[in-house]
C-alpha cells in the first residue's frame, strides 16, 4: 500500500502551452535584399559581436563579461538557485543525526516520594548516552517531488536569466560602442564642413571688403559657421556619454576610462534570422519565462499536497550507561521505532487559499510567457523591416554621395575655366559633406539594428553558409515554415 501511494503526486503534470507561431516574417516580395535562410547550418554563436571584425570591440566585450557587476549579481543568483535545488533534493533522503551526551549529577534526598515504603536518599551518578536518530518523510502524495520539480525549474530559470543578462550586456555594450564610432565619423565630417565654411567666410569677407556683396551675406555665412561649430560641440558631448556608458558596462570608473577617436568606415555585418519557431528555442528570456511556468505549475502540487496526511518515520538506536566501560553493552542498548501521522481537519480555508494562490501564480506566469513570445516576434520583425528599409536608404545615400562628388568636379572645372566664382566650388563641396554625413548616419543606424537583431534573436550566428556573419551578400530571413 505504501509503495503504491509513494508513486502518487497530486497536482497537474506540467505541459508547455501552445503559442501561435507565424510561418514567416512579413517581407516585401519585391525586395531582393532578403532570401530564405538555412538555420540548420547556422548554429547560435554566443560571441556574435566578432561579426563586426573590430578587435577593440572584442576586447571590451571580454572585459564586460569579466568585470560587469550586474552580470556578477545575476551569476550569484544562479548559484543561489542551484543551492536551493540541492537543499530541496536532500528532502527525499533520510535525515540522520548522531547524538552524544555525558553528565554527572546529584539526586536530592528531599525530593517528593513516589513510594512511601522506600525512603529517598541522595546519590551522585554519571549518565553517558550515545545514539543515532533518523527522520524520514514518506512522500506519499508527492509534496517533496513537486518541491524538487519547482526548484529544478527555478534553477533552470536562473540559468536562462544569466544567459539573457549576458546577451543584454553584450548588446548594450556593442550599441554604445558602435554609436560612439558613428559619432567619430560624423564629427570628422562636420569638422571638414567647418573648414569649408571657414574658407567660404574668408571668401565672402574679401568680397564684402571689395563691396561685391552686402553685409547680410557676410552675417549669413558667419551664422552658418557658428551653428556648425555648435553641432560639433553637441556631438562631442554625445560621444562622451557613450564613452562613460561603456566604462560602466566594462566595470571601470568613468573618470579613469577613455577611448581615442577613430575615423573608419562602419560596416554592418549580416545575420540570418531563422524561422519564428526557432526563435522560441533561442531566446533566453523566452526560455526563462517558460521555466517560470513550470515552477509555478509544480507549486500547485505542493499546495494541494497540504490537504493529505503527512507521515514522518523516526527510528532511533543508542546506548545509555552510568559507566563508560558498560556503555556499548547489550543491557545499555536503547532503540525505538516510531512514526507520526498528521492530517489537517479544519484550517479555516487556509489550504484552499494556498491552492488558489498557486493556480493564480501559474496563470500569471503563463500570460508572461505568452507576452514574452509576442515581444520576441515584435522585436525581430522590427529589425527585419528596419534593415530592409535602411538598405534601400543606404543605396540612395551612396548615390547621393556619388552625385555630390560629380557636382564638386564640375564646379572645380567651371571655376578653373573662369565660368563660376569660387563660392560655387565651396557650396558643392559642402553639399558633398552633407551627403557623406547622411551616409555615415545611415550606416550607424544599420549597425545599431544589426545589434538589435542579434539581441532579439538571443545571440548571433556562425556557420559556413551564406548567412555567416561578416560574409557579403543579402540578409537571410526565413520565408517558409520549417526549422531544425
Amino acid at each position: 500500500m505504501t509503495a503504491t501511494l509513494a508513486g502518487c503526486s497530486v497536482g497537474p503534470d506540467y505541459r508547455r502551452p501552445d503559442v501561435d507561431t507565424p510561418a514567416a516574417w512579413r517581407l516585401d516580395p519585391a525586395d531582393a535584399y532578403w532570401h530564405p535562410a538555412e538555420p540548420t547550418h547556422a548554429p547560435l554563436d554566443p560571441a556574435w559581436w566578432h561579426a563586426f571584425d573590430d578587435p577593440q570591440l572584442d576586447g571590451l566585450e571580454t572585459d564586460a563579461l569579466r568585470g560587469n557587476q550586474n552580470l556578477k549579481a545575476v551569476a550569484a543568483r544562479y548559484d543561489q538557485a542551484k543551492a536551493t535545488l540541492a537543499s530541496a533534493g536532500a528532502a527525499q533522503y533520510p535525515s540522520v543525526n548522531l547524538n552524544a551526551s555525558t553528565q554527572r549529577f546529584k539526586i536530592s534526598a528531599d525530593r517528593p516520594q513516589t513510594n512511601y515504603g522506600v525512603p529517598n536518599t541522595s546519590t551522585v551518578q554519571n549518565d553517558m548516552q550515545i545514539g543515532a536518530s533518523v527522520s524520514y518523510e514518506a512522500d506519499l502524495f508527492g509534496r517533496v517531488r513537486r518541491t524538487i520539480e519547482s526548484a529544478q525549474a527555478e534553477s533552470d530559470q536562473a540559468r536562462d536569466d544569466l544567459a539573457n543578462a549576458r546577451v543584454v550586456l553584450t548588446a548594450d555594450l556593442a550599441s554604445s560602442y558602435l554609436a560612439m564610432r558613428e559619432l567619430d565619423d560624423e564629427i570628422d565630417v562636420v569638422n571638414r564642413s567647418i573648414d569649408l565654411q571657414q574658407k567660404a567666410l574668408d571668401y565672402v569677407t574679401t568680397q564684402h571688403d571689395l563691396g561685391a556683396v552686402s553685409g547680410l551675406d557676410l552675417m549669413q555665412q558667419k551664422a552658418q559657421l557658428d551653428a556648425t561649430r555648435t553641432q560639433v560641440q553637441l556631438l562631442v558631448q554625445q560621444r562622451a556619454l557613450y564613452e562613460h556608458a561603456i566604462a560602466t558596462l566594462v566595470g571601470t570608473p568613468a573618470p579613469a576610462f577613455s577611448l581615442a577617436p577613430r575615423v573608419a568606415p562602419l560596416a554592418a555585418p549580416v545575420l540570418p534570422t531563422g524561422v519564428p519557431s526557432d526563435l522560441l528555442q533561442r531566446r533566453p528570456d523566452v526560455a526563462s519565462a517558460e521555466r517560470a511556468m513550470a515552477a509555478a505549475n509544480a507549486q500547485i502540487g505542493v499546495a494541494r499536497a497540504a490537504y493529505f496526511p503527512h507521515l514522518l518515520l523516526t527510528p532511533g538506536i543508542g546506548w545509555d550507561a552510568a559507566h563508560f566501560a558498560n556503555l556499548f553493552t547489550v543491557p545499555s542498548l536503547l532503540w525505538s521505532i516510531g512514526a507520526s501521522l498528521s492530517q489537517p481537519l479544519f484550517e479555516g480555508g487556509r489550504l484552499k487559499a494556498g491552492v488558489d494562490f498557486a493556480q493564480a501564480g501559474y496563470v500569471a506566469t503563463q500570460a508572461t510567457y505568452r507576452q514574452t513570445v509576442l515581444t520576441a516576434f515584435e522585436e525581430v520583425q522590427n529589425a527585419v523591416t528596419g534593415l530592409s528599409v535602411l538598405d534601400a536608404a543606404a543605396q540612395q545615400a551612396s548615390a547621393a554621395v556619388d552625385d555630390a562628388r560629380k557636382l564638386v568636379s564640375l564646379a572645380q572645372d567651371r571655376y578653373k575655366g573662369g565660368l563660376t566664382p569660387f563660392l560655387d566650388v565651396l557650396t558643392a563641396e559642402q553639399q558633398l559633406l552633407t551627403s557623406e554625413r547622411q551616409a555615415v548616419q545611415i550606416q550607424g543606424q544599420r549597425a545599431a539594428l544589426v545589434v538589435y537583431l542579434a539581441k532579439a534573436l538571443g545571440g548571433g550566428w556562425n556557420g559556413s553558409n551564406g548567412g555567416e556573419p561578416g560574409a557579403p551578400g543579402a540578409m537571410p530571413v526565413a520565408a517558409t515554415a520549417g526549422g531544425d
